[in-house]
């Protein structure tokens, strides 16, 4: 049994949910998935899935390789597909999304550069915060940022991205400064009034005894906005502290506009991510956006040049 097939096996069992599905989908019994997972897991030495009668649960472990696994066959897709076009130029249309205010300054300015490159591609951006069914509404790619929910889709993480809570220098000379996350009872935060992607609110990695755990605090305030940016515009206006990606407010840091707190307790990074249908043969106009998008983000200067 070749060791793709057993990575095939396993990316198709912990995105359908189950091994009847994967086995349906491919057209062969479920013992012969089950015993390709059972090689896999043998092979590698640790439990990638708790199999129940009824549903099959990723682990820990697990749900680190299987974003690995979809890494490397979507790479090996991609080389495939740049065999086989034989230097075809990209063609057709490219829907895209991205959220609002990550998508106005991260991904909207480079929209018109990949065009350029490739003229024969006409593209389509929806901004929006509302987490968007790709497959439902006909969209090709969307720039997601945070941790990814197991689903069928494809993420390939394009950058790291850290969260801060930062405030004006005024705002801290009046108020003092939080030297620890319990703190910010006693301080103004600027939180999202409804945002799905911060229900468990703030993260901070605390020590817990001879360990660090992450932990989620809701801290209130007198000020609560759906829309992060306005957040942002209160923060820069001294009115509180806000807890935002660095790559919204990179550029104010450096320039001392904006003054970082709690630093010491910052939780470890999640990502910025492509994420794409799964589809035997990925469109060329596509795989050529997502490899732009990381040679993009994966320059340095990008980040300094897009605050």
């Amino acid at each position: 049994m070749s060791k793709l097939k057993q990575l095939e096996t396993f990316c198709a069992v912990a995105t359908r949910g189950g091994l009847t599905a994967a086995a349906k989908a491919e057209g062969v019994a479920p013992a012969i998935i089950g015993r390709r997972l059972d090689t896999l897991e043998e092979r590698l030495g640790v439990k990638l899935l708790v199999r129940t009668t009824r549903r099959v649960s990723l682990t820990h472990e697990g749900t680190a390789f299987l974003e690995d696994c979809q890494r490397l066959l979507a790479d090996l897709a991609n080389a495939e597909a740049s065999v086989s076009a034989g230097g075809i130029q990209a063609s057709g249309h490219l829907s895209l999304t991205a959220p609002a205010g990550f998508g106005r300054r991260h991904v909207a300015p480079l929209v018109p550069r990949f065009r350029e490159l490739h003229p024969d591609v006409t593209i389509s951006l929806n901004l929006s915060d509302r987490v968007v069914d790709l497959a439902a509404e006909g969209f090709d790619c969307a720039v997601r940022v945070g941790e990814m929910p197991d689903s069928s889709l494809v993420s390939v993480r394009l950058a790291d991205n850290r969260r801060l809570c930062v405030a004006t220098p005024t705002y801290l000379r009046q108020h003092g400064t939080p030297l620890h996350p319990n703190e910010l009872a006693r301080f103004d935060c600027l939180t999202l009034s409804s945002d799905a992607s911060q229900t468990r609110g703030w993260a901070f990695s605390v020590p817990q005894g001879d360990a660090v755990e992450v932990v989620h605090l809701k801290p209130g305030g007198p000020l609560s906005c759906s829309d992060g940016e306005v957040l942002f515009d209160w923060c820069r206006s001294g009115y509180g502290i806000a807890w935002r990606s660095t790559w919204e407010v990179q550029a104010e840091v450096a320039s001392g506009a904006l003054v970082p707190v709690l630093e010491e307790y910052a939780a470890p990074p999640n990502g910025i991510y492509a994420v794409f249908v799964q589809r035997k043969h990925l469109a060329l106009r596509v795989r050529l956006w997502v490899d732009f998008l990381k040679q993009q983000y994966g320059q340095a200067a990008f980040w300094g040049s897009h605050g």
